[in-house]
């Protein structure tokens, strides 16, 4: 396998120049200097596991290009479901971190865990070596590792991002890290067909997929019949055949 390091990271990534570049590379080469150390801490040395951290993670900080969310954080002022109880915590505790931290109530469970005063100095979490530790922490705490050992990258995005958000990207960049690796090339997993009376995270990310997709349905994980419902409505719009059963078509389609 190849060295869990600065050079990794950098071949999974795609190229940027400029400032981005700057960025990048200031980032690859700090999380990088740590990288063998804390993935080995944290179980994380086949290459399965490897690819899909790396995946996960160069998608969500846009390539390796930043360590902390674009948007200000004003959105989430008042977000008491993220803990957000203070006036201006939205903008304090916003997404750090190659797997982004954002809430009070995440800072604080995270700072914790890890003997960071994530509290008081929330920068810390954007800091690119924490940043890594950060991630495995999260990864561990959602037992990631065990479905990256079954190449189920669709789980492992929805346990990230609560739905398929990016799901295209993530797959190219676990291709790209397979490849870094010296991995043989595989198609990603098959994701599991639903229908009605199924349930688990399969069910909450084709939930999360069709309430981006405009259809008002829950996404509390249950095939009940309102999704069943949305499901048959999708499916007739996208030109599929409407038995409200999500096999390999329909999720395709759902993806793109």
């Amino acid at each position: 396998m190849m060295g869990l390091n600065a050079a990794l990271m950098a071949a999974v990534a795609p190229h940027n120049s400029g400032t981005r570049g700057a960025s990048q590379a200031k980032i690859i080469a700090a999380a990088g200097a740590v990288l063998n150390d804390i993935l080995t801490a944290y179980d994380m040395t086949s290459d399965l596991r490897v690819a899909h951290f790396l995946a996960q993670t160069c998608h969500e900080s846009d390539g390796y290009v930043t360590t902390v969310e674009y948007a200000d954080g004003t959105e989430y002022n008042d977000r008491t479901d993220l803990g957000n109880t203070e006036p201006g915590d939205g903008p304090l505790y916003k997404g750090r971190g190659l797997i982004q931290l954002t809430g009070r109530t995440n800072y604080q469970q995270y700072g914790a865990l890890l003997g960071l005063d994530l509290i008081g100095s929330p920068d810390l979490a954007a800091d690119p070596a924490t940043s890594v530790t950060l991630a495995c922490a999260f990864w561990k705490l959602h037992g990631l590792n065990a479905l990256a050992d079954q190449d189920d990258i669709t789980t492992i995005t929805h346990r990230i991002n609560g739905g398929l958000n990016g799901l295209q990207s993530r797959e190219s960049f676990l291709v790209s890290a397979k490849a870094a690796l010296g991995m043989t090339a595989s198609a990603p997993a098959a994701r599991p067909a639903v229908q009605l009376g199924d349930t688990g995270d399969a069910v909450m990310a084709l939930q999360q997929g069709l309430l981006k997709a405009g259809y008002a349905v829950g996404t509390d994980g249950d095939f009940g019949p309102g999704t069943e419902s949305a499901v048959k409505q999708w499916q007739h719009a996208q030109g599929l055949t409407a038995d409200g059963v999500v096999g390999a078509t329909s999720w395709a389609k759902l993806g793109d």
